[in-house]
């Protein structure tokens, strides 16, 4: 249980900081800037995943359905993020990136 929350915590840190250091080297326009953040965001959390299971106990290795857990929250909190404050004024108030890290590690721990 230990073992999670620390990886947990550790794909919060380094996705948070990483992410939108790769994503300044990628642009494909202002639509899709969160889209491109969130496989970037759903990567990271996946590679620290795969670390984390070499070096902590209690944490079993990620699957390549991790993977694709991951990615596909994170574009569904990218598309809330992007198109949901138009439906739902209280979306606005939360920062963009951090809905979508949190999507990218929800779908992490779905399948694990």
């Amino acid at each position: 249980m230990l073992g999670r929350l620390i990886l947990i915590l550790l794909q919060a840190i380094i996705a948070w900081f990483a992410a939108p250091k790769v994503a300044s080297y990628i642009h494909l326009g202002r639509l899709f800037d969160p889209f491109v953040f969130a496989v970037i965001c759903a990567i990271i959390v996946f590679l620290v995943g795969v670390v984390a299971a070499q070096v902590l106990r209690d944490v079993g290795q990620p699957g390549s359905a991790t993977l694709s857990w991951a990615l596909v929250c994170a574009l569904i909190a990218a598309a809330i993020a992007t198109w949901g404050p138009s439906f739902i004024p209280q979306i606005g108030r939360a920062p963009d990136n951090a809905l979508i890290l949190a999507g990218a590690i929800i779908g992490y721990l779905i399948k694990r």
